[in-house]
């Protein structure tokens, strides 16, 4: 007896090749094909008049063959001409035939024809449609229910995908699937079996558009419990880390407040609310993992200073992971301008470190001399050695993968804690759905006096206008950049080349410092360049986008951003937030090529109105999709099965409710959810 977990292969006539093609589509098992849903629907559940059929309408007629022509043109067609029994006229245009099929079209016989209503010339007209000749007895096209259109793959036709569909349909109705979920929902929604048998098969009078919208009661209870099952696996993730032990910090306050007299700024309410926040996560045997997220600007740094104090006063070493060199120097800087004054020895590590740098890097970890360690992918090369490392912080943790993570904190003897920072504020929906195995910190105000950042959109075509703008910044004695999104030119984009752009500013303000600064550079050239624009030797900087994050010039209170249009709205927002950083007023200007895309004026109107970065990053989950901006960390919220967290957002309440009762679920069940919901590739963030 066939079994829903059976491999596809076992289907009669679907041979390998077909079964490897299936298979890029997600599809493994006959359990798989159930859950491949249509993407539509058609009606064939009734035979419409001519008289009453629409144009641009799909319809099912039935009408008798008057005759049959073929016309000679550049692409030969055949033409079939049928009238009802009210003497109602449609013409079927064929542009593709073979003799046989013209041979079967004969006058008197009576057809069933499916296609979109068009209109001709003479007026009625279906072209290429789908028919039956139901007088020479083949199988009528009307169907008791509205028939599916299922998503495809090369060599697959609709007819087979139906037929394996339907064959696994029936295998269900003969199997058990597992269904806790209808135990917790206590019956209050559909069951799984059920919901699948509507969504692929509608009764004609089932609400179209409400599964056009997603908003089926069929579809909602699939949808909530995807959501609620990949919220499980991340809850069981930090159920995994919560039963294991690491060192508890006793919470000191003596370097602490030797910091503190040092800052010339007080803490906001939000950042003293952090800090205590992780201090509680860093006095507990359970390992802390929690996400610090603030806008652009609002002071995370500080807090990650705040956080690796308590290793060093635990006589602990912390390590600082951030994804790019660039970035990394720039925390060696800031750490080290906060840690210098209370004696704290900092390592830091990269890959262009020549054999000496390093050698005396790794002696400095591996001895326990160096209590902070920063650095980039390097950390957690097999030759980094450390004494006894207790906290890991980690920068930009979207760009890193899984792996990366996992391979730092086995660096570890055992588990550290965690402290991921983020400075792309998250929405609400992807903290639940993407980061439900986090505890969450949130700096939600940003320190006085710092001013809002005007933001313009200027068309490319007045970007010489920009050039009395720049001059007269600079006699200000302020700074600019000039952010360009290509290095080189490309014949495939429109965007303007950093060399280019260069070479222009250059010859138009040839009494001006302008420098260019690109990821190609080297390490060494990139850090002179950066110290130049810190110290106020440079006027002008053009750069490509590799000052995104992490660039803190107090001094410079213009940016422009060159084809604005082609960059995501956080990233915008990131790179604005490179000005505003001092006490003068700053302004960023888009400029963007003509004509803009009705999307890229929306997000360029949402920078022009808004600096709040909450707000952006919600807009930029709406205009872009989560694949985008969680980037490499969570890859399974991006290609849900039914799930959509932007369209589903109102769901995720109630899916988090589930996901708390499914945790109280018995390892069978809770693995059976997680292998109908979750791709076997993508589970491997359990143990992060």
């Amino acid at each position: 007896m066939p079994s829903i977990s059976d491999p596809i292969i076992s289907i009669k006539g679907l041979g390998r090749k077909t079964s490897d093609r299936l298979n890029q589509l997600g599809i493994h098992t006959l359990e798989h094909l159930v859950f491949h849903l249509p993407s539509r629907y058609q009606d064939k559940t009734s035979i419409t008049s001519l008289s009453e059929a629409r144009i641009n309408d799909e319809a099912l007629i039935e009408a008798t063959i008057d005759r049959i022509e073929t016309i000679p043109s550049r692409q030969r067609q055949l033409l079939c001409y049928l009238s009802d029994n009210q003497n109602n006229r449609i013409l079927l245009r064929f542009f593709h035939f073979t003799q046989y099929q013209k041979q079967a079209l004969i006058r008197g016989e009576t057809m069933q024809c499916f296609g979109e209503i068009k209109i001709g010339r003479k007026g009625l007209e279906m072209h290429h449609p789908e028919y039956r000749i139901v007088s020479q007895n083949q199988k009528p096209l009307l169907e008791p229910t509205l028939t599916p259109i299922y998503p495809l793959c090369s060599g697959v036709t609709q007819n087979k995908m139906k037929q394996w569909v339907n064959y696994s349909l029936e295998v269900l109705k003969m199997s058990q699937l597992d269904d806790y979920f209808e135990k917790i929902t206590q019956q209050s929604m559909p069951t799984l079996q059920n919901s699948l048998m509507m969504l692929h098969h509608p009764e004609k009078n089932e609400d179209l558009s409400k599964i056009s919208s997603f908003k089926h009661i069929s579809q909602q209870r699939l949808i909530i419990e995807e959501l609620a099952t990949h919220q499980l696996s991340l809850l069981k993730t930090k159920k995994a880390r919560k039963g294991k032990k690491t060192n508890a910090f006793i919470v000191k306050n003596s370097l602490s407040n030797k910091l503190l007299n040092t800052l010339d700024f007080n803490l906001t309410n939000a950042q003293s609310r952090c800090i205590k926040e992780i201090n509680n996560d860093l006095a507990s045997s359970e390992p802390m993992l929690r996400l610090l997220q603030g806008d652009v600007g609002s002071g995370k740094t500080i807090v990650a200073v705040f956080t690796l104090i308590q290793a060093v006063e635990n006589n602990f070493q912390a390590a600082i992971m951030a994804p790019t060199e660039i970035l990394a120097r720039q925390h060696l800087q800031n750490f080290t301008h906060y840690l210098r004054p209370l004696n704290i020895q900092i390592a830091f590590l990269s890959g262009s470190q020549n054999a000496q740098e390093r050698k005396t890097q790794l002696n400095l970890i591996e001895n326990g001399e160096a209590k902070v360690v920063i650095g980039t992918h390097a950390l957690f090369q097999e030759s980094v050695n450390f004494k006894n490392l207790a906290l890991v912080i980690i920068d930009e943790q979207h760009k890193f993968g899984v792996h990366q993570r996992l391979s730092l904190s086995k660096k570890a003897d055992k588990t550290p804690h965690q402290l991921v920072m983020t400075a792309t504020p998250i929405p609400r929906s992807l903290t639940m759905s993407a980061y439900a195995d986090l505890d969450t910190s949130v700096i939600d105000e940003l320190p006085p006096g710092r001013q809002a950042v005007e933001t313009v959109a200027l068309s490319n075509a007045r970007r010489d206008e920009l050039i009395n703008k720049i001059r007269k910044i600079s006699n200000e004695g302020r700074q600019i950049y000039w952010v360009c999104t290509l290095i080189e030119e490309s014949e495939a984009l429109r965007a303007e080349s950093a060399e280019k752009t260069f070479n222009y500013l250059k010859d138009n303000l040839n009494d001006l410092t302008v420098v260019m600064i690109h990821g190609r550079l080297t390490k060494s050239e990139k850090d002179s360049i950066m110290k130049d624009f810190e110290m106020g030797k440079i006027n002008l900087l053009v750069a490509t986008t590799v000052i995104e994050v992490g660039v803190n010039v107090p001094n410079a209170s213009l940016m422009i951003v060159e084809n604005a249009e082609r960059l995501g709205l956080a990233q915008l927002h990131q790179l604005r937030g490179r000005v505003g950083r001092g006490s003068e007023k700053s302004i960023c200007i888009l400029l963007y090529q003509s004509p803009l895309s009705e999307n890229a004026k929306e997000r360029l109107d949402i920078l022009r109105q808004s600096n709040d970065g909450f707000l952006i990053a919600q807009k930029d989950l709406e205009l872009r999709g989560p694949g985008e901006i969680l980037g490499t960390q969570q890859t399974g919220i991006a290609s849900m099965k039914i799930a959509n967290i932007v369209r589903d957002a109102y769901l995720l309440k109630e899916a988090g409710y589930y996901s708390s009762k499914m945790l109280e679920a018995s390892h069978d069940n809770q693995n059976a959810l997680i292998n109908r919901w979750i791709d076997e590739e993508k589970t491997d963030y359990f143990d992060a």
